[in-house]
């Protein structure tokens, strides 16, 4: 086995791993929280729906565009977003996404740092090295 099928083989494990890991399972607990609130859905369909009417005032052109409903609108959607946004099962979402990204990041960052030659097993993320060359973002 050449060493990039090696690398291949280990990112999969690396996959199977993560689907084991209990951030992974608490992000799709909380998917599945999401996917079956109805409330939840209904108002992202509202939302989606308000967002359409806007892209449909915004492509007008400037004589036909009512700005007064454009600004209603907004006003609506905004409502929308802040009952969707303060939804129990929202919140408990977007905290399991930003956990689950977090250690997304983690790992695609120790890769490049191992990829630009540092020490795989002591490769700090969190660490900044001085070279963007070696970075992963900046937090």
């Amino acid at each position: 086995m050449d060493n990039g099928n090696k690398v291949i083989m280990m990112a999969r494990e690396l996959g199977a791993a993560l689907q084991e890991d209990g951030i992974y399972t608490d992000y799709l607990i909380a998917k599945q929280e999401c996917d079956s609130d109805k409330a939840l859905q209904e108002n992202i369909g509202k939302f989606n729906l308000k967002r359409i009417a806007i892209n449909a005032q915004v492509t007008k052109p400037e004589p036909e565009r009512d700005k007064d409903k454009l600004a209603q609108l907004n006003i609506e959607l905004q409502e929308i977003y802040n009952e969707i946004m303060s939804n129990q099962n929202m919140t408990r979402y977007n905290e399991a996404k930003n956990e689950l990204d977090s250690l997304l990041n983690h790992v695609i960052q120790i890769i490049n740092l191992s990829a630009n030659g540092d020490d795989p097993a002591t490769a700090d993320p969190g660490g900044c090295t001085g070279s963007c060359a070696t970075c992963g973002g900046c937090h």
